[in-house]
């Protein structure tokens, strides 16, 4: 797990956190956020996007857990990735 997140190659980083869904859809986010973890710092639109979305889709299934990520990570989440993960927070949540 994660050397295609350190490849120099957009579609197997972008490929590497998108693959995470499958175990996100049953409940089992570690190996979702450690790849976020490391592609935090990626400077790519489609990547920042792609965290995003996983970050939301975790959030769906278990919003303490998006939560805690976020509140951990806040000063390193590209503002594509937040705005995507937080889209779908009731609006008070959201402001925070």
């Amino acid at each position: 797990m994660g050397s295609q997140s350190r490849s120099d190659d957009l579609w197997e980083r972008r490929i590497s956190i998108i693959a995470t869904f499958f175990f996100i859809k049953r409940n089992d986010f570690e190996d979702a956020l450690k790849i976020i973890e490391q592609l935090l710092s990626d400077t790519h639109d489609l990547i920042h996007k792609a965290i995003g979305w996983m970050l939301r889709e975790i959030g769906k299934r278990d919003l303490k857990t998006e939560e805690s990520f976020l509140q951990k990570n806040y000063s390193d989440i590209p503002r594509t990735s937040l705005r995507y993960a937080i889209e779908k927070f009731p609006s008070k949540l959201r402001k925070q």
